[in-house]
């Protein structure tokens, strides 16, 4: 700790203005950390005009580019003009529930997300462009800092009403103009925030959307880049590996929370066991969440990796690369088979641009995170660059923290790309030691001769890249490991590089990140079996996170469950991908959680155990 008289002792020689003392340091340290946005527990006592004045001083005393200073505070207490305003954002928050889906609706229903009326005071904090003239220093390059710089003075304004003991509740379920005309601004100017404002019966001891689940706060490690956008270091610290520091935090399944489980399996109203596969999900679900039962894991999360390949250029699929592209904006239109399944079973979708050859439109849904247009064609040398293959990866991780922050509880693997199962079986073949024959599909429904030229180019893949299975095994011998599947994590990425696809790096990525954060992942079919495989080389305690949510019709898959030990769920002769497998494995994921939560034990309703027999019987 540093002495008030010298604030900066100890971290050696400091020229210039002094910092504030320890206590006013705190202070302020204090004021930041406690800020909250205030949506519940107003009081109706009136805020004292020098008090409000004082908020509205600190508001305006924030930096503005070239001192434009672009604010204005409008003050409104009349209650029926807030009868008014709570009007317009009622109709918006109903356009925003109709948007979510069912279980995020049904959470966002019970979540209070204004103030208006309760609160004494509002205050529109409004920005007007124009102001400072023609060319305002610092504006001429950068128009839109006009309201970084208001947002400057919410800040202020927020902080300071924390300091004098009055919440802050920042409303944004508004259509910009309609507010505008209730309020009778000119048509230059906008709202950029309206808060509600007033004493408070407490302050939370965290954001109210954290404390509902609805959202997760990001550390501050996820956004510290050092220099360079990705390299990421915290000042002082070493940079970060982003694979290594993610597979450091995954960690075995709790054996304490999974016997918890068996024993609260044993002393449900049913017969032991009568759940058959369910309650063995559901015990490892225990032991990933580190608690008897788990929280069900909903809301889910889809994310469809897409990519295109170079192997393509092979003539492995009669399908043009263009379909990619289409079929992407197939998704974000809602007109695939996963956003059937999806909606049916209340999960998100958001599609993934990692590796597309095509450029495609912002729109929403969509995460551009393209590394590369497509990979390059295995056959004459490796797919990606090692470059390539890790920011895949750091990709996946990446969008799977984002999910989880945002509140998922389940992530699904979705996948995107033509020529993506000739990739799948090279890695499936690379990770397993099958021969190709063994693991090399139809996909889209391939004949003979193009499936019999397909085997013949994952075969060229493999011995290209020194891959290839030295001693293929018997036809029906079970699959063996040639000693990949337990490399390290760079080896992995070495097989990714040589013959996988950016979604392949990307899918792994995201696997090892949803069980870094110790939430499940529902795999999909063939894409994901081989992302899987090549996860479970850099930790195999990975697959503690994992369900396979399905068994594809692509023997590939087969292998690469087989080999990973994990049980499909579901067996319907699937190929189509995208993510359709998973979710349909989704309720019984759900439902195997849902029992532990839901269903009597013997005691609480009062039914007896069994004696001497295997079962209870009605």
């Amino acid at each position: 700790m540093t002495s008030a008289s010298n604030p900066n002792e100890g971290a050696g020689p400091v020229r210039g203005a002094r910092g504030f003392s320890d206590v006013e340091r705190s202070a302020v340290q204090r004021v930041i950390a406690e800020r909250r946005d205030v949506r519940d527990g107003f009081l109706p006592d009136p805020v004292d005009d020098v008090v409000l004045t004082r908020i509205l001083e600190a508001a305006h005393r924030a930096p503005s580019v070239g001192l434009t200073q672009p604010w204005d505070f409008l003050i409104i207490r009349d209650p029926a003009r807030r009868d008014r305003i709570r009007g317009l954002a009622d109709r918006q928050r109903a356009a925003y529930a109709a948007s979510l889906t069912r279980p995020r609706a049904e959470r966002f229903d019970h979540l209070k997300v204004e103030a208006i009326r309760e609160a004494p005071v509002n205050i529109a904090v409004t920005c007007d462009r124009t102001r400072g003239g023609r060319n305002p220093l610092g504006r001429h390059s950068q128009p839109q800092t006009a309201a970084y710089s208001v947002a400057c003075a919410v800040q202020n304004l927020w902080l300071a009403a924390r300091a004098e003991g009055l919440g802050v509740g920042w409303v944004s379920f508004f259509d910009e103009r309609e507010l505008a005309a209730e309020l009778g601004l000119p048509a230059h100017v906008e709202v950029v925030a309206y808060l509600c404002v007033g004493h408070v019966t407490e302050f939370p001891p965290a954001p109210q959307l954290a404390l509902t689940g609805w959202a997760r706060r990001r550390p501050l490690a996820w956004a510290v880049h050092d220099e360079t956008y990705g390299r990421r270091r915290l000042p002082g610290e070493a940079p970060v590996d982003l694979i290594e520091q993610t597979v450091a935090a995954i960690e075995p399944l709790d054996e304490a929370a999974m016997r918890d489980a068996r024993d609260h399996q044993a002393r449900l109203t049913k017969p032991p066991g009568s759940l058959g596969v369910l309650e063995e999900v559901a015990v490892r679900l225990a032991g990933l969440a580190r608690q008897s039962p788990p929280r069900l894991p909903e809301p889910a999360a889809v994310a469809i990796f897409a990519a295109d390949h170079g192997v393509h250029a092979q003539g492995v699929t009669p399908w043009p690369q263009e379909v990619t592209a289409q079929m992407v904006a197939n998704f974000l239109a809602g007109g695939a088979v996963v956003n059937a399944f999806a909606s049916q079973v209340g999960a998100e979708v958001s599609v993934v641009d990692v590796g597309v050859a095509a450029e495609l439109d912002p729109a929403p849904g969509l995460l551009p995170r393209k590394v590369a247009p497509g990979t390059a064609d295995m056959t004459q040398g490796p797919a990606m660059t090692p470059d390539q293959v890790v920011r895949a990866a750091e990709t996946g991780i990446e969008v799977a923290r984002d999910l989880v922050s945002a509140g998922a509880r389940c992530l699904i693997t979705g996948d995107m790309g033509i020529a993506n199962t000739t990739a799948s079986a090279a890695l499936i073949a690379a990770f397993t030691g099958l021969p190709p024959e063994r693991v090399t599909g139809r996909g889209t429904g391939i004949d003979d001769e193009t499936h019999a030229h397909k085997i013949d180019v994952v075969r060229a893949a493999l011995t290209r890249h020194g891959l290839l299975p030295s001693d293929p095994a018997p036809q029906n011998a079970p699959a063996p490991s040639n000693g990949l599947a337990t490399l390290d994590g760079p080896a992995a990425l070495d097989v990714l590089a040589a013959v996988g696809g950016l979604e392949h790096a990307a899918l792994a990525g995201f696997i090892l990140g949803g069980a870094a954060l110790r939430v499940p992942v529902i795999l999909d079919g063939v894409i994901a079996g081989a992302a899987a495989l090549a996860a479970a080389a850099m930790c195999p305690d990975v697959l503690g996170a994992c369900v396979a949510g399905h068994r594809s019709a692509e023997p590939g898959h087969t292998a690469a469950v087989d080999h990973l030990g994990l049980r499909p769920l579901v067996d319907l002769e699937l190929r189509l991908g995208e993510g359709t497998g998973a979710l349909l494995a989704l309720p019984l994921v759900q439902g195997a959680v849902r029992v532990m939560h839901e269903v009597a034990t013997f005691d609480s309703a009062g039914v007896s155990g069994k004696k001497g027999v295997d079962s209870v019987t009605s």
